[in-house]
């Protein structure tokens, strides 16, 4: 017997990954008697009966038998969803569907759940989702999509066309191949885009004739029912009222029956507890709803949603694995969770970055994602950045620099752990998309280098040239205190300086703007200067060029070495200065 495959949805923020959910459970909704559709913990079950009688109009140009049971959508958005929904060696999840904005296209949170379903092997359609609101085009509420394509006026087919082909573009640099779904002649090898109306409903039965189709004819070994004990992921951690905490759970494979004994990992051990009861909402009951939501049942067959009330849930890692055991598979259960919590959440001696993220999912993602781009990891772990991390960090930064990082995903900083990493240079880099948080690695290493480089520059004297201001003498001698303004290059503190026939003048004690000491002045600023040995009006005087005095071994270097690093101007200026030095 087949089981129902189940569906993850994916995309970039207001991409329409909820809204399109929203529009699938309002037609089933639509086309059945209340209760037709069960929604469960994080998941929506849409009968096969109810896709049949959607996808009659569709069903009728493209050929269709349907055998699976129905389609079990995951209804939390985002890459949460997904990356939770794993198991050992992969995800649970059988197809997704990634929405793509018809009008904005790629986003950082698409490309990071291609990025995702790439690392996961999990097979993919595209929705190309608002395609009402391509300029001109013609709106039938709930039809087909290829009975309402014909009927628009050839510019708006073409404009459709185009984005569709530039959705085909980028989608190839990530190494897939993909078409307009009636081009499509092998789905196992060119990837479904799928034009669609979360708003109006168009596109909709295309969407699930192809998405059961695929399953059915591609997953029917995947998909094959067993009924032996439960296995599931899970997916958030919650506290109930008048329950306590309770886990929700995808239940991917097998039975799970009230008073079963199950183990899931916990932040530090594997936790063993026996269920007190399983909840399902009432039929089309919105989860935000308050209220008397839950029935309570007696078993839950796979594949499904479920919450789990039991003792012991309170440091249940999302993203773990869920078994229900017996006392001869408890002892095998239990070793592969601890070796595989080990794999996933690790310390290790080599030099490489910290990870922290939310959920065992995230981590394992992420880890993979570091990984494939050559990024070394030396610890992986759950929960909000602490004090132990930055200082490990900034060990390993006395090591080597590029690597003195800690990733934040999705996870809380603390204000204090934040400024010691500011204070011991460590880079801190945060975000909640995967995407993003490898783009700022990768640039606060940029930034890294660029430091770097300034301090084995702070090494030489710099070329400079400056111009004493005329009106701008602050005190004559002892020290001189003049205003100047950079035409050239930068000065520092302890630059040597020299007129045009090379005659030195003496050496730059400090610097100064609007009352406030700096350390460098660079092209285009003007700033007090006090210098130690001239009297204005005998060695220096208003509106004379000064130069700063460059070693010759330092010019050499510079010229040889840091070229790159030198505007041509300041280029040009050493060898300049090296002349009228002579």
């Amino acid at each position: 017997m087949l089981r129902q495959p189940i569906v993850v949805v994916l995309g970039h923020v207001d991409h329409g990954k909820t809204s399109l959910l929203d529009a699938i459970r309002k037609s089933t909704v639509a086309a059945r008697e209340a209760g037709a559709i069960t929604q469960h913990i994080g998941a929506s079950e849409i009968p096969v009966s109810v896709i049949k009688e959607k996808c009659q109009s569709v069903q009728q140009l493209i050929k269709a038998d349907l055998t699976i049971p129905g389609l079990l959508f995951i209804d939390t958005p985002g890459h949460e969803a997904f990356t939770n929904l794993r198991k050992r060696g992969g995800s649970i999840a059988d197809l997704a569907i990634l929405v793509i904005d018809v009008a904005q296209g790629f986003q950082p949170q698409t490309m990071e759940a291609i990025e995702i379903l790439k690392e996961y092997k999990t097979p993919f359609v595209v929705a190309l989702n608002k395609v009402d609101l391509i300029s001109g085009w013609k709106t039938t509420p709930n039809e087909c999509f290829l009975k309402t394509f014909p009927q628009q006026r050839p510019d708006v087919q073409q404009a459709l066309d185009e984005k569709i082909y530039s959705v085909m573009g980028e989608l190839s640099k990530f190494g897939f191949d993909s078409d307009f779904f009636v081009r499509v002649k092998d789905y196992t090898k060119t990837v479904a885009i799928i034009p669609v109306s979360a708003k109006s409903g168009e596109g909709l039965p295309e969407l699930l004739i192809f998405l059961s189709g695929i399953a059915q004819k591609f997953l029917e070994k995947q998909l094959q029912a067993e009924t032996g004990p439960g296995e599931g992921s899970i997916l958030e951690v919650k506290f109930e009222k008048g329950l306590g905490t309770t886990i929700d759970v995808i239940l991917h494979n097998g039975i799970i029956k009230k008073g079963d004994t199950i183990i899931f990992a916990a932040r530090n051990e594997i936790v063993e507890t026996k269920i007190r009861g399983l909840l399902k909402p009432k039929p089309l009951i919105e989860m935000r709803d308050v209220g008397d939501r839950f029935d309570f049942v007696d078993q839950i067959f796979a594949a499904s949603g479920v919450k789990i009330f039991a003792p012991g849930l309170e440091n249940a890692l999302p993203g773990s694995e869920v078994f229900v055991v017996t006392q001869e598979t408890e002892g095998g259960l239990k070793k592969q969770l601890e070796s595989e919590i080990k794999e996933i959440l690790f310390k290790s001696d080599r030099i490489g970055v910290i990870l922290r993220a939310d959920t065992l999912g995230s981590v394992e993602a992420i880890s993979h994602i570091l990984q494939s781009e050559n990024i070394q990891v030396r610890r992986a772990d759950t929960g909000p950045v602490t004090k132990t991390d930055v200082l490990e960090a900034s060990s390993i930064r006395a090591q080597d620099r590029y690597q003195g990082a800690v990733l934040a995903f999705n996870v809380a900083v603390p204000s204090e752990i934040a400024q010691e990493a500011e204070a011991r240079s460590v880079g801190l880099v945060q975000s909640n998309i995967i995407y993003s948080l490898l783009e700022r690695l990768k640039e606060w290493r940029v930034e890294e280098k660029s430091h770097e480089e300034e301090e084995v520059l702070d090494q030489y004297v710099l070329p400079a040239k400056i111009r004493f201001l005329s009106g701008h003498v602050f005190r004559a001698n002892n020290p001189a205190i003049i205003g100047v303004e950079v035409l050239i290059g930068r000065i520092k503190n302890d630059y040597g300086l020299i007129k045009e026939d090379g005659t030195p003048i003496g050496r730059i004690k400090s610097i100064q703007s609007e009352k406030e000491s700096k350390s460098i002045a660079k092209a285009g600023e003007k700033v007090a200067i006090s210098i130690d040995d001239p009297t204005v009006g005998r060695q220096i005087f208003e509106g004379e060029t000064f130069y700063s005095a460059i070693p010759r071994s330092h010019a050499l270097i510079l010229q040889d070495k840091y070229r790159a690093h030198l505007t041509v101007p300041e280029y040009e200026l050493i060898d300049y200065i090296m002349r009228i030095s002579r």
